[in-house]
């Protein structure tokens, strides 16, 4: 991970963060017949406004992924109960994949939950994601809770993964 840093999104990086996760969403099929789904991706400030959007970024500043951290009961949250937070939207810029990014801003989803003092980050994944995607969770210890499976329309399963974390 030489080279990404994560830290807070800024207003001026809103438009950068909607081009790359549309961008990454579709090259990994999510979009078709998305009901949507392209929209809620590109209105970052509505996401930020109800949680925490993070970014990696290079050595140059450019935005190379982000992710949106919630917790519990706020409006993005699909999966977490009370004490778990969750992280929603995590994308790479297509160009950017295999440098890193995705692990730094999983990690730093992970790290935030510890500090607000939770119990476990919860995330889900579509059903047939790519692999890449599957075991970089896997290599973090999320491992999949099936009766948080669900599924937001017809067509679209959406797998439950759940990371236990340490009792301060």
């Amino acid at each position: 991970m030489t080279g990404v840093l994560v830290r807070p999104a800024t207003p001026a990086d809103f438009p950068a963060i909607a081009r790359l996760t549309l961008a990454a969403y579709e090259a990994d099929g999510q979009l078709k017949g998305e009901h949507g789904y392209g929209t809620v991706l590109a209105d970052v400030a509505t996401r930020a406004a109800a949680g925490e959007v993070l970014v990696a970024v290079d050595e140059a500043g450019a935005v190379l992924g982000s992710v949106t951290f919630v917790l519990a009961g706020s409006r993005f949250a699909e999966l977490s109960g009370p004490g778990e937070a969750e992280f929603r939207m995590l994308a790479v810029d297509p160009a950017a994949q295999g440098r890193g990014a995705g692990a730094a801003l999983a990690l730093a989803c992970v790290a935030r939950a510890g500090e607000l003092g939770c119990s476990a980050v919860v995330i889900c994944v579509r059903s047939g994601m790519a692999e890449t995607a599957q075991r970089l969770y896997e290599r973090l210890g999320f491992v999949r809770t099936p009766e948080k499976d669900w599924s937001p329309v017809p067509g679209v399963r959406l797998l439950g993964l759940r990371l236990e974390l340490p009792r301060p």
